[in-house]
């Protein structure tokens, strides 16, 4: 169970999900899109929301501001969260548009209110679950897909819902997070996505009358 627990930590790392939800989209998606855009789009999103992220770490790391891919302390957050922020915008601006991808630039503006408001919260010294917002997102956006285009994921959405819960028992585990943090972390994530879900039918109901 402790091995299990703690896969979990890393399978369901935060810096995974905005990528996870790219490629389910495009794999689940009903509109076409040609391979070569799919790829270069993936191949981005990969670039600016793993990779980059990932040396950014290094570096703080080497320059003693942050002890563990995990960042236990609330004040090793602030820069990561600060220059997620300018990833997200990047992805928002030069890869995804409102038009071609209304479904996934708004679970990148989603990804964006959220990491928004983890980084005011370090400023308050709160230290919610970035595990929980980031698979908690990812989850609203898997029933938000399926609801707007009658798909019916039930194990996807069912294996999500068991990683929330891996994912939660694993920060518990660790004494990484209190219940309170974990439940936070997990709205913050949860409600921007429910929001922009709100305006992604909007869109595409107005693309219908016109």
């Amino acid at each position: 169970m402790r091995i299990l627990l703690k896969l979990a930590s890393f399978l369901f790392h935060p810096l995974w999900m905005p990528f996870a939800g790219s490629l389910f989209y495009f794999l689940f998606t009903p509109r076409f899109f040609p391979q070569e855009i799919i790829k270069a789009k993936l191949l981005a999103i990969a670039i600016i929301t793993i990779f980059i992220p990932v040396v950014f770490y290094f570096l703080l790391k080497n320059l003693g501001k942050a002890e563990s891919i995990f960042l236990d302390k609330v004040e090793e957050r602030k820069w990561p969260l600060f220059f997620f922020i300018m990833l997200s915008l990047m992805v928002l601006n030069q890869v995804l548009n409102i038009y071609n991808y209304p479904a996934l630039f708004y679970y990148f503006a989603g990804i964006l209110i959220s990491t928004a408001i983890a980084f005011i919260f370090t400023w308050l010294k709160i230290k919610m679950s970035l595990h929980m917002v980031g698979i908690a997102g990812l989850l609203m956006f898997v029933i938000g897909f399926c609801f707007y285009f009658h798909l019916y994921f039930i194990y996807t959405i069912s294996f999500l819902i068991v990683a929330a819960g891996l994912s939660a028992s694993s920060r518990l585990y660790y004494k990484a997070h209190t219940k309170w943090e974990l439940m936070l972390g997990f709205i913050t994530g949860l409600v921007p996505q429910i929001l922009m879900f709100s305006f992604w039918f909007t869109e595409y109901r107005m693309s219908d009358l016109f």
